[in-house]
This record gives C-alpha cells, sequence and structure tokens, in this order.
C-alpha cells in the first residue's frame, strides 16, 4: 500500500475535525475524497500533505510512518517532495508568467540547467494541452481552466510520486470540469500517477475515481470502489447523491421543454376576480382572450 492514513484524529478547541479516519490508496489508484463543505476534507488533505500533524493516528508512506502527533514540520520535508498539489485556484505566483510559474520548483529543488529546464516545462505544459508559447503569458491573462491547467503543469514537472488535487474543478463551467477530470484520468494513464482528488462533485468523483471516501462531520461513512457507492444504505449518503441526481436528470429532461411554443393550443377563458385565467383541473391552459388573440413576435435584434 503507497499510502495509508491510520485512525487520524484533529480538533481545534473543543471542536472535533476528524475523527478517527482510516483510508488508503495504492501505486496507481485514484481516490476521491467527498463530502460538503466543512466536512474535514481540506483538514485531512493538509494532513497527509505535512501541513498539519494528528493529535491521534499516523500517515504511513510505503509502510513507513511519516506523520505522527510528534512529528515535526522539519522531519516531513524530504516526504513532501513525493507530492505534487494542484492548489484550488491554482495559486500561481502572479508576479511570474507561466513558464517562470513552471520554473521555479525545478530551480528551487533540482540541478538542471537552463536548456534541460525549458524542456521540462514543455513537456509539462504538452500533457495538460497547452503549447509551449503559454510559456510568456501571465496569469491574469488566462481563464480559470487555463489558470488550473498550468498549475497542473507546475506539479507534474517534479514527477511526484502521488498527486494531490483541493477541489480542481470548483468554479469551472461544466465543459472546463469535464476536461480537468480527462486531464486527471490522462496522468493516471501516461504517467502510472497516484491521485488523491479531494471534492463535493461526486460527478466528477464518478468519473476519475477508482475508489471513493465520503466525509461527514469528521468521519469515513463510506470508502469502497466508486461503483458501490450508489448501494450505500447511509441515510447521509444517499442524500448527497439524490441531490446530484436531481440536478442531472433535471438537465437530462430539458429536451422535453426546448422548442417553440404553439400558441395556437391555448384555450381563450376569461380572467377570475383574481387576475388570473378560469381554469378547471386538467382542462386546458385559459389566459385572456385579449392575450391568446395577441400577435407574438421575436424583438429585433439590436445593432
Amino acid at each position: 500500500m503507497l499510502l495509508e492514513v491510520k485512525h487520524l484524529k484533529k480538533r481545534f478547541g473543543n471542536q472535533v475535525v476528524l475523527d478517527d479516519i482510516n483510508i488508503n490508496v495504492d501505486r496507481g489508484e485514484v481516490l476521491c475524497i467527498i463530502g460538503q463543505s466543512g466536512s474535514g476534507k481540506t483538514v485531512l488533505f493538509r494532513h497527509i500533505i505535512g501541513l498539519l500533524f494528528p493529535d491521534g493516528g499516523e500517515i504511513r508512506l510505503d509502510g513507513q510512518v511519516v506523520s505522527t502527533p510528534t512529528t515535526k514540520p522539519a522531519d516531513f520535508d524530504r516526504h513532501r517532495k513525493r507530492f505534487g498539489i494542484l492548489f484550488q485556484g491554482a495559486a500561481l505566483f502572479d508576479s511570474m508568467n507561466v513558464g517562470e510559474n513552471l520554473a521555479f520548483p525545478l530551480r528551487e529543488h533540482t540541478t538542471l540547467t537552463t536548456k534541460d529546464i525549458n524542456k521540462t516545462i514543455g513537456e509539462a505544459l504538452e500533457m495538460v494541452g497547452l503549447k509551449e508559447e503559454f510559456k510568456a503569458k501571465m496569469p491574469s491573462e488566462l481563464s480559470g481552466g487555463m489558470r488550473s491547467r498550468v498549475g497542473l503543469a507546475r506539479a507534474i514537472v517534479m514527477k511526484p510520486e502521488i498527486m494531490l488535487y483541493d477541489e480542481p474543478t470548483s468554479a469551472l463551467d461544466p465543459i472546463m470540469t469535464d476536461k480537468i477530470n480527462d486531464l486527471i484520468i490522462s496522468l493516471k494513464d501516461r504517467l502510472n500517477m497516484t491521485s488523491i482528488v479531494i471534492s463535493h462533485d461526486i460527478g466528477s468523483a464518478y468519473k476519475v475515481a477508482d475508489k471513493i471516501a465520503m466525509i461527514h462531520e469528521g468521519k469515513i461513512i463510506f470508502n469502497g470502489p466508486s461503483a458501490e457507492i450508489r448501494w450505500s444504505r447511509n441515510l447521509y449518503v444517499q442524500q448527497f447523491l439524490r441531490g446530484y441526481r436531481e440536478r442531472f436528470y433535471a438537465f437530462d429532461q430539458e429536451d422535453k421543454y426546448s422548442g417553440q411554443a404553439d400558441i395556437s393550443k391555448i384555450k381563450p377563458g376569461r380572467p377570475s376576480r383574481k387576475g388570473g385565467a378560469q381554469q378547471e383541473q386538467n382542462a386546458p391552459l385559459s389566459v385572456p382572450i385579449d392575450i391568446a388573440n395577441k400577435k407574438f413576435e421575436m424583438p429585433a435584434r439590436p445593432r
């Protein structure tokens, strides 16, 4: 097992944030940790990358204990280089162009020549579907989706063993969300990269994950293959999934309500005392006669 989180506990003051968390991810797997805002996902994420340390329990890498209540930040530094991180919103350096953003970790942590750095940057941009010309662009010139791609390219230039994504599709439109999901799958296939995705988007989890762990109020309430979560008998899991299904099927049935309305099928009627149309149950829609007889025209397109 590449990464194991065992009996992890964390509290801030009197508030218990993580309560006996147990998850694991094997080499080459994609684990998606889902849950609503405030459930403890981000705190767990910070423990995995060594920004926080537990009050109880431990984290293991390749069987070696790397994080316990007594671990010091300096002790975790040599393990942190094994992780690549795509922060929420990409967290690019606004004062640096794309090329400088990607070169930064290479200059800090390697002895590569400028020629090798440029080659590595070009390869990373190609992996996320961007041309090498993007090196000259500033972060302010990029859309949200482009920033996410650049942030992902910066994370993979160091060739990490484990890639962590913190809400990678947050605030992105559905088309760009799908492209980011495809990139996660592509990196897994091309690099056999182990990935942990922190998200509240069950649709993305279904697409990219081999395993899903759902966290609720600091506890893991589901942990298993992504195909099995829909069969969970946990009431909160079903409530979470129901919200996704209702949103999905609303769009799935949208074609039934699209197209030109047939005004001729509207039955003229007399206004009721309340000002509405006088209708009977299951009768065709009735509207005031002056409205039904009115000629409907599309407004002229402004020039």
